[in-house]
Formats: structure tokens, C-alpha cells, sequence
């Protein structure tokens, strides 16, 4: 049988690649007869071997692309082991991790594999171009109905002060008629009426001048209206650039992998039978998106890239080791958090309950966790809604809670709830 083609690293996708860079980084120092360059990254914390030596990696899995032998990928797929890329259904995996694995352990059939990972990829960046299209439309939206509002309460000023404008006019006039009607020689009337001349005339200034300002911030926001105008297009074209250029990259590499491998058309999908199994057992298949209530579960999300892991402290160690003081608690919590974090890489925040005193506990939180009282008057609850509210739309982030109320409110704002049993599996 003709061994596929084999795509350079270079030519996979940026998340494709970033998640191949990662998983090697996971176990490279576990890897015999590294050369000199990633022998020095293997060196580095787990955090950092990724994010510091991801060029060195790319290198080295590309001038070993070039050797026949493939000697170091396949002993970095030696010790990743059969990680499966077929285990759980690559249909119901995410692609990239799919076109991942695939490239580096390159179990049998793995071209094909690889070849459907990238078609999902270019399939999924579609509606994500027309989300944030639509978004800006709304944005605009909203910025047109905001200038009509301005737009028409300055006219109803502006109507305004022309209504008064043209009442001193008109007084002004009866008074000149009746000083011309009483005669020159009335001459206290006469200064009288010059009096309410000046009066009426910088009372006519002063209306001049407040149309004339809100003349010009008419002027202004209508400038500011075309900036954000064209500042919205600007942003619609980039992303629709940036969509279609992924799309182009992705459809591109597809066809050519499809081309240089000669592969015949495909019948049917490899997640066909899992599927068929679930609709038997009646079980959705949105199931699995609720809360993690596993420490297995847990481990396969804090796998991922980027993981933001937040944890209600008290809430957490009470349930965990209820008769114990709040200081043993804390010391216990961080310790057990400890290695779950050097292990994963996951940006781990501890928030504890300090809303009803004014002195904060003094605590040595262990390398890569952060630890963060409650400011007086404010719940821990309130923090960590702002840490949830404060992250990007998309970022994994999880929080460990089994206060139902901070469950329901950070599952709106996008993060995925952990139930203190799951994670007690996993630091046990």
C-alpha cells in the first residue's frame, strides 16, 4: 500500500498547529535522544514549554519531516501512546484536536482522519464570520437610533430658542414703536427703553451663541457618527477577510491533501456508529454539555489550551472538610490545588468569602495559583461573576461552585460549572 503524503507542519492551520505544539510540549521530556535545541525546552516548566520554545518545536517536527526515517515524531507519538484519535468518536471531538493527534501519531487511516478535521475546521469558520457581521450590524444599529434621539432633542432646543429669539424680537419692536410714539422729549423714557434694548439684545446674543454650540455639536456627533461609521465597516471587512482567508487556507489544504492522496469518495462517517448507539438508548446528544460533575471529565477540559479554572473557596473546603478550621481549610485547598495546576497549566484563581471583615488572612499561595478576598461589603459570589463577566466569549473557563445561584450565573456568561465532588476526584 503507497504511504500517504505527508502535510509539512506548516502547512496545517494555526490552531492545528498550536495544538500539535502543545501536546509535545506535554511530553517532551520524556522523549530519548532529543536534539540540543528542544533538549533545552524540555528543560522548562510545563507552562512554559509551549508558549517559549513553540518555534524550536516547529522547526525540529519540520526538518524531521524531511528525514525518511521520522525518528523523532514517531518517538514523541511513542510516548503520547494510543491517545486515541479514533476513542470517543472524531466526530464528536473537536476537529483540531483531531487533526492533531492525527498528525503525530498517525494511526492507521489517519490521512483521512486528518482530511475531515480541516473540512469541519472550514465549515465551523463560516457562521462565526456571520455572527460577528450580524454583531456589528446591531452595533450600528444602535449608534444610528442614539443620533436621531440627539438629532431630535437638539432640533426641539434649537425650535426653542428661535421661539424666543422671536419674542424679543417682537417686543423689542413694540418697544422702539412706543418710544417713537412718546415723543423726543420723554427722556427717562427714552433711557428706559434703551435699557431694555441692551437687555433684549445680549439676551438675543446669549440664544445666539447656545444655537451656535449646539450647532456644532450637532456637527460633532455627526462626525463621530461617520468615524464609527466607517470604523464599523472597517472592522465587517476585516473580519470578513480574516473568515475568508482562513476558509481559503483550510479548503485549499483540504483539496490538496485530497489531491496528492488520491482518495476516493467517502460513504458514511466514523462517528456513524456511535451515533446509531445513541439514538437507541434515547440519549440527546447535547447531553454532555452541563455541568462537570467527573474528575475524568474535569482532566479532559483542563487539557485544553488557555484553561481558566476559578474556584469558590469556602464553598469548596467546607464541603470538602467540613470540620476543620477556615485556616486548615485554605492551607488544605491550596495545597491540593497545587499540583493541579503545575500539571495542567491552567490559570487557577481561589476566590474566598471576606465580606464581613475588614483584616484579610495572611496566605502563601503555591506556584500558579492565585488566591483573592472578597473586598468588605461584597460576597465572594459578586467576584467571581466579575471574574466569569470579565473573560472573552470563547475562552474555556471553569468554576467550581455548588451554590446554585453562582452555578445558573456564570452558565449564562458562558463558563461551564464544576461540582465540588468532581474536583474532589481529582485531588484526592
Amino acid at each position: 500500500m503507497t504511504e500517504p503524503t505527508t502535510p509539512a507542519l506548516r502547512e496545517l492551520p494555526d490552531a492545528v498547529r498550536t495544538r500539535v505544539v502543545a501536546y509535545v510540549a506535554g511530553v517532551l521530556p520524556d522523549v530519548a535522544r532529543l536534539p540540543p535545541a528542544l533538549a533545552r525546552v524540555a528543560a522548562f516548566a510545563p507552562s512554559r514549554r509551549a508558549r517559549a520554545g513553540a518555534t524550536m518545536i516547529v522547526a525540529a517536527l519540520t526538518d524531521d519531516d524531511a528525514d525518511p526515517e521520522g525518528g523523532l515524531r514517531e518517538r514523541i507519538a511513542a510516548q503520547l501512546g494510543d491517545r486515541a484519535v479514533l476513542e470517543g468518536g472524531p466526530a464528536d471531538r473537536d476537529p483540531v484536536e483531531v487533526a492533531a493527534l492525527a498528525w503525530l501519531v498517525r494511526p492507521e487511516g489517519w490521512a483521512g482522519l486528518l482530511d475531515d478535521a480541516l473540512a469541519r475546521l472550514a465549515a465551523a469558520a463560516v457562521p462565526l464570520a456571520e455572527q460577528e457581521n450580524e454583531r456589528l450590524r446591531l452595533r450600528l444599529a444602535s449608534v444610528e437610533d442614539e443620533l436621531r434621539e440627539v438629532r431630535a432633542d437638539r432640533k426641539a432646543r434649537v425650535d426653542e430658542l428661535k421661539a424666543e429669539n422671536a419674542t424679543l424680537r417682537r417686543k423689542l419692536g413694540e418697544e422702539r414703536h412706543r418710544l417713537r410714539q412718546a415723543g423726543t422729549g420723554q427722556e427717562e423714557a427714552l433711557a428706559e427703553a434703551h435699557e431694555a434694548r441692551a437687555r433684549a439684545e445680549e439676551q438675543l446674543a446669549e440664544r445666539d451663541r447656545a444655537v451656535r454650540q449646539l450647532r456644532q455639536q450637532v456637527e460633532r456627533l455627526e462626525s463621530e457618527l461617520g468615524a464609527q461609521r466607517r470604523a464599523v465597516r472597517h472592522e465587517r471587512d476585516d473580519a470578513s477577510l480574516r473568515a475568508r482567508f482562513l476558509l481559503d487556507t483550510l479548503l485549499d489544504a483540504a483539496s490538496g491533501l485530497r489531491r496528492e492522496l488520491a482518495l476516493p469518495p467517502v460513504t458514511g462517517a466514523p462517528g456513524d456508529r456511535v451515533e446509531a448507539g445513541l439514538a437507541e438508548t434515547g440519549e440527546p446528544a447535547g447531553a454532555s454539555l452541563g455541568s462537570v460533575t467527573s474528575g475524568g471529565h474535569l482532566e479532559q477540559y483542563l487539557a485544553m489550551p488557555r484553561v481558566r479554572l476559578i474556584v469558590d473557596g469556602y464553598n469548596v473546603s467546607k464541603s470538602l472538610w467540613p470540620t476543620s478550621s477556615l485556616e486548615a481549610q485554605r492551607v488544605r485547598l491550596l495545597q491540593a490545588l497545587a499540583p493541579v495546576a503545575a500539571r495542567t497549566g491552567a490559570e487557577t484563581t481561589v476566590v474566598f468569602d471576606a465580606a464581613a471583615s475588614e483584616r484579610r488572612p495572611t496566605v502563601a499561595p503555591p506556584r500558579g495559583v492565585k488566591v483573592v478576598f472578597s473586598p468588605v461589603g461584597v460576597i465572594a459570589d459578586d467576584v467571581i461573576r466579575d471574574l466569569v463577566a470579565a473573560e472573552p466569549v470563547g475562552r474555556v473557563v471553569l468554576v467550581v461552585s455548588d451554590d446554585q445561584e453562582v452555578v445558573r450565573d456564570v452558565r449564562r456568561d458562558g463558563a461551564r460549572p464544576v461540582t465540588v465532588s468532581a474536583l474532589a476526584g481529582l485531588v484526592s
